[in-house]
């Protein structure tokens, strides 16, 4: 019973702030992987900083497949909780790491063939192309312990522990910070191994937070007739978190593209945003992870107040802490941006981008949580909407449009794009919340 205390706890508040924290710490160590390693590759090379924005887009596919195949994992263990089958959750669980080292082999072969040929639509110098190439494969064939952390990590999370998974991140971040320098510089024995060190930090620090997962996170794979249905209903629940994912990487990619015609300086702005943009969404993240055990739980009870109640207090809590981001890109853009760079066109850019940006943080929590909120309770298709709207149907053509006016008004699609999707996606969830309120009172 204990695993389940949390889930059939009333105040939701204390649900969430005994949660969100764990997953949110988890959230700020993953960040800081990207910081620190951006930190000290800028350092190393300008063109070094501009190589790891190119390949960021490849680093969120390897992500949004291992992450959204663990949502999957997660839901369907979450359902099989509620209803006393953990036989059935443990055999999830099973699954989802067989897919996982299948999602790894596939995606390192594909990726190390096409590197060089997708580096080059988004950088302009060779010196780019090459530190890019060298970076992407070695965090692309090393990706197998991202790959398996993000099983694992769900399935402890489905059972109620988060403790784990935030040990896990925390080793795993400090076995980053401490290598990076030691890897890019060298110092004692170690060679000087530059940008490819960052990488092999990088690899290393996954390594380890995916060796504390393991415990209680890898299960047996179940008899092969059972398998193929598993494997449906991880998908039929993850797709959607692997597809948002998917487009996101698409709409960078595409962003990186539209911004190497202005320059190479403007394509690191856009990284080094996502960057920090990661740090300061944290509880936003942290949100998007913890809240669909819950909902979906809740769901599977019918209890849609509950579901209600989490959404509500959700977007209180997220836009609270979101307020802290606007800030800090409204009044200090050129100090974020001088952590990692003391390039004068970098910083110009940045400055014009950091607080035009800044303003789509509070609509940006509506966009991103009713998607999730659909996600929780099966809805896939209005969930592909909102995330299709947001990034397909809306940034990248505002982006396109603007930067045919002048690169400083390429950023206002972020606004745009984050108050349009906000706005349907509050639309399609009153609709839910009513259709719950009829059929509540029907039954």
């Amino acid at each position: 019973m204990g695993k389940v205390s949390t889930f059939e706890e009333k105040n939701i508040w204390k649900v969430l702030f005994k949660v969100a924290p764990p997953v949110m710490l988890a959230q700020l160590i993953l960040a800081m992987y990207n910081i620190v390693d951006s930190y000290f590759v800028g350092k190393y090379s300008g063109r070094g900083l501009t190589a790891l924005s190119v390949i960021f887009p490849i680093q969120l596919i390897i992500t949004a497949v291992a992450v959204g195949t663990g949502v999957g994992v997660n839901t369907n263990m979450s359902g099989c909780y509620a209803q006393n089958r953990e036989e059935r959750a443990h055999e999830t669980a099973g699954v989802g790491s067989m897919l996982a080292f299948i999602s790894w082999l596939v995606f390192a072969v594909i990726s190390t063939v096409f590197m060089r040929a997708y580096v080059k639509t988004s950088a302009g110098s060779q010196e780019v192309v090459e530190y890019a190439v060298i970076y992407g494969k070695i965090v692309c064939i090393g990706s197998i312990s991202l790959f398996m952390d993000g099983i694992w990590t769900k399935v402890h999370q489905a059972g109620g522990n988060m403790k784990r998974p935030m040990i896990a991140q925390i080793l795993g971040a400090l076995t980053n910070i401490v290598l990076d320098p030691v890897l890019i510089f060298g110092m004692g024995p170690v060679p000087e191994m530059g940008v490819a060190g960052a990488a092999y930090a990088t690899v290393a620090g996954q390594t380890v937070a995916a060796a504390v997962t393991f415990y209680k996170g890898f299960y047996k794979i179940p008899p092969k007739e059972k398998i193929l249905g598993y494997v449906k209903q991880i998908y039929s629940l993850g797709f959607p978190s692997i597809f948002m994912q998917i487009l996101y990487t698409v709409y960078i990619v595409a962003l990186n593209i539209i911004l190497a015609g202005f320059s190479d300086s403007a394509v690191t702005v856009l990284g080094l945003y996502y960057k920090l943009q990661s740090f300061f969404f944290i509880p936003l993240i942290g949100l998007e992870t913890c809240i669909v055990p819950l909902i979906s739980y809740a769901y599977a009870q019918r209890d849609y107040g509950r579901c209600k109640g989490i959404m509500t207090d959700s977007f209180i809590f997220a836009g609270s802490f979101m307020i802290v981001g606007i800030i800090c890109f409204e009044f200090i853009p050129a100090q974020l941006i001088q952590i990692f760079s003391s390039e004068t066109a970098v910083i110009e850019i940045s400055v014009t981008a950091f607080r035009i940006i800044g303003l789509s943080f509070i609509p940006a929590v509506f966009s991103l949580l009713t998607p999730v909120f659909f996600q929780a309770i099966g809805g896939a298709i209005p969930s592909i909407i909102l995330s299709l709207t947001r990034q397909i149907f809306c940034l990248i053509p505002i982006f396109w449009l603007m930067s045919k006016i002048g690169l400083n008004y390429t950023w206002m699609a972020f606004p745009a794009a984050e108050i349009i999707t906000g706005g349907v996606g509050i639309f399609l969830y009153i609709r839910q919340l009513k259709k719950w309120k009829v059929k509540a009172s029907t039954d």
